[in-house]
């Protein structure tokens, strides 16, 4: 009895000094990756051409294909993702049969500034990579176990089915001459797999929640259309009220997804299969300062920023405009304003100290003047010759001008004051 109580004794003491000594060993005072998540046009030109050229719609079940993506997108992709989920940079290399990622994590709100420096290597396996080095500050830890991890995360925000499914389609990875491979084999169901998976349970409650409020508010949808501010001060009323046991973040970033769609006039269900069964609002015409373009460009634009961060959103809006110059409407600065109007909005809603206080604002009820800029004086409709002669093209100093005005009307919206 005296030896089992020594060996208690004895674990009770070494397993917090292990922790403690694993702690001390993992985190750093300073980053060893420094980097800006910048998004560019081009970069949403890639993106959708490899969208594009491996979209799985036309392949029957059993059918293989193979996608190709280059370093520079993979490494841009790993930026972003440590930049919007950690507060961090990152940087991917591939080398023939083998990647290596190095990242700096700064875990989020903690007041002590401290990094967690990642070091993976992944060497080709069959059919999946697996990890030869894996090194969190001056701490290793095995392969394997990260491995495991690294499995379990997926699991846990993926759902086992939707692992599952995926790594049964996924026939061979292959890391050569600075490219990623991947051959896989289509499965008719692996689509809404994913697609449901991709959605949690608590937000796909969320999500119905507000889907269910639109569809009583569109019962009798008024003549004239309705402004995006009264569907925003309806939602956020009820996001409001649903957030007083937590998860206000949560709650704002489905109540925007929702008008997303919405105001799109695109179901629900494209994203979430489980929505095609619920009762769908009755669709109308919304606007934003009179104008049905300005609330699409503005809550696209906020859900992107809800969802995926703010300097991606700025991207996709710039690259829509530089395409609409190409042949489409023309290049619009007012249509850019919407766009950054929302892209603050979206983060305002997700963000800091303010997630409340927007939700609090908001249901006490706003005018369309509190989120959106006076447009009238702003360049719309512009050829890409035009726009090029005007303001010298995207970068150019007249364009920089207009687009720092557009920033400064944004900053000074009622809302945000």
């Amino acid at each position: 009895m005296r030896f089992v109580s020594k060996i208690i004794l004895v674990l009770v003491v070494t397993i917090p000094l292990a922790v403690a000594w694993s702690l001390y060993l993992a985190v750093d005072r300073e980053p060893m990756v420094r980097r800006a998540a910048e998004v560019t046009p081009a970069n949403i030109q890639r993106a959708k051409q490899i969208i594009e050229q491996n979209n799985p719609r036309g392949l029957r079940s059993g059918n293989r294909q193979s996608v190709t993506i280059s370093q520079q997108d993979l490494d841009l992709a790993a930026n972003y993702l440590a930049y919007f989920y950690a507060n961090g940079s990152a940087r991917l290399i591939l080398h023939n049969d083998k990647a290596e990622l190095t990242a700096s994590l700064r875990p989020p709100r903690i007041p002590v500034i401290f990094y967690f420096n990642v070091t993976a290597v992944l060497i080709e396996g069959a059919p999946m990579p697996h990890c030869e080095q894996f090194l969190v500050g001056r701490l290793e830890i095995p392969g394997f176990i990260a491995d495991w991890f690294v499995k379990r995360v997926l699991t846990r925000f993926l759902g086992e089915d939707a692992i599952e499914a995926a790594v049964q389609s996924i026939k061979q990875v292959d890391l050569k001459n600075g490219q990623l491979a991947i051959a896989y084999e289509w499965q008719s169901k692996l689509r809404d797999k994913l697609r449901s998976a991709a959605i949690s349970p608590d937000d796909q409650e969320r999500l119905h929640a507000y889907h269910e409020r639109l569809a009583l508010m569109s019962k009798a949808p008024k003549a004239k259309g309705v402004s995006l501010t009264e569907l925003v001060v309806a939602l956020f009323e009820l996001a409001e009220v649903r957030s007083r046991q937590g998860g206000e973040a949560a709650e704002n970033r489905a109540a925007i997804l929702v008008l997303a769609f919405y105001v799109n006039g695109q179901p629900l269900g494209k994203i979430l299969p489980a929505a095609n069964d619920w009762p769908q609002p009755a669709g109308q015409a919304v606007t934003l300062n009179g104008r049905d373009d300005f609330a699409k460009h503005f809550i696209v634009s906020a859900a992107l920023a809800a969802n995926a961060g703010g300097p991606l959103s700025d991207a996709v809006g710039l690259y829509k405009e530089i395409e609409d110059s190409r042949g489409g409407s023309g290049f619009s600065f007012n249509d850019i304003a919407a766009d950054r109007a929302g892209t603050r909005f979206g983060e305002y809603a997700v963000i800091g100290s303010s997630v409340r206080q927007l939700q609090q604002r908001l249901s006490a009820g706003i005018s369309e003047k509190d989120i959106m800029p006076a447009t009238q004086d702003l360049p719309e409709f512009m050829p890409e010759a035009e726009f090029k002669r005007r303001f010298g093209g995207v970068g150019a100093p007249e364009y920089k001008k207009t687009m720092a005005e557009i920033d400064r009307r944004v900053a000074a919206l009622p809302l945000y004051r």
